[in-house]
């Protein structure tokens, strides 16, 4: 497996998101996807990752060079077109725990299993969510995989960007990444079956993260953060015991993060909140606002 991680002006994180690549699956092959990251910290990071793993960016890659995330999940799927199976993370989050080789098979295997599987989603479920995915989320024993039922959301049953999956199998049916989440989920909707989620996830979104739309901060984004006081809060890596209670748990059980999962910060509120304006309509008004004057005076240029 190879994880190829998205990556823009988040050092401190995207050195956290490849440390606990390395700590948790040592033998794996790692590649950062970066979108011409301008911070002179970042650049450091970078530079420094590429002593020993390979640093792509939005031109050097001879495949693809559309830039933004989903440009560069296309550069991704067909850089790593020859690979059996890869797993894409963002610079904004962790592998939590070992990962051995077994699992990874064991992978690969529901790929080899279900011609029609696409996606299978690798991360533990937000606590935000809990509600919602208790009744929505069903373990199917066969293919050893929960699987959303229709809820009404615009995206996540069939497409998440944080994902494992087969290229080939991808690009055999002309896979070319949409520039949003709800349309990848259509055309994932409409080529392949339900996204899978694992039983035992081994990464997680980071909780209190600073956040880009667009690469720019809006005045509303940054009084979020402020408000909220985003940084960096890793989490522990799970011990053996931990990983055991985990797996020896009932199906009905859903692997939420808050349950299994332990900050570093124990003073995060939990639910754990993974965007900085979650809950604050105010400042989300303020956010839209700013956008639209930014496309009119755009516009008018």
């Amino acid at each position: 497996m190879i994880f190829c991680v998205f990556s823009f002006n988040r050092g401190r994180f995207l050195e956290n998101c490849v440390r606990s690549i390395e700590q948790c699956v040592p033998d794996a092959s790692i590649i950062v996807f970066d979108d011409d990251s301008n911070d002179p910290a970042t650049q450091e990071v970078l530079s420094d990752i590429d002593r020993n793993h390979q640093v792509l960016k939005p031109g050097n890659v001879s495949t693809h060079k559309l830039g933004g995330l989903y440009g560069n999940m296309q550069s991704a799927l067909e850089y790593c077109s020859e690979a059996s199976t890869v797993c894409f993370l963002q610079d904004d989050m962790q592998v939590v725990r070992p990962l051995s080789a077994e699992e990874i098979g064991a992978i690969e295997a529901r790929f080899d299993a279900d011609e029609a599987l696409a996606f299978i989603q690798p991360c533990f479920l937000k606590g935000s969510n809990r509600e919602r995915n208790e009744s929505i989320m069903a373990y199917d024993e066969a293919a050893g995989l929960y699987f959303r039922a229709p809820s009404g959301q615009s995206a996540g049953r069939y497409f998440s960007a944080v994902s494992i999956t087969r290229p080939q199998r991808l690009l055999s049916k002309g896979w070319q990444f949409a520039r949003s989440e709800p349309e990848n989920d259509r055309q994932a909707q409409g080529l392949f079956g339900r996204m899978g989620h694992l039983f035992a996830p081994f990464a997680m979104w980071l909780p209190e993260v600073p956040a880009y739309r667009g690469k720019k901060k809006t005045l509303a984004l940054r009084i979020a953060e402020k408000r909220r006081a985003c940084g960096l809060y890793p989490f522990q890596i799970m011990s053996s015991q931990a990983v055991e209670a985990m797996y020896s748990r009932s199906a009905e059980v859903l692997p939420v993060a808050e349950d299994f999962v332990t900050c570093e910060n124990d003073r995060l509120p939990k639910p754990w909140c993974y965007y900085p304006m979650q809950g604050s309509r105010w400042l989300k008004k303020l956010n839209t606002l700013e956008l639209a004057l930014r496309r009119l005076l755009s516009g008018a240029r």
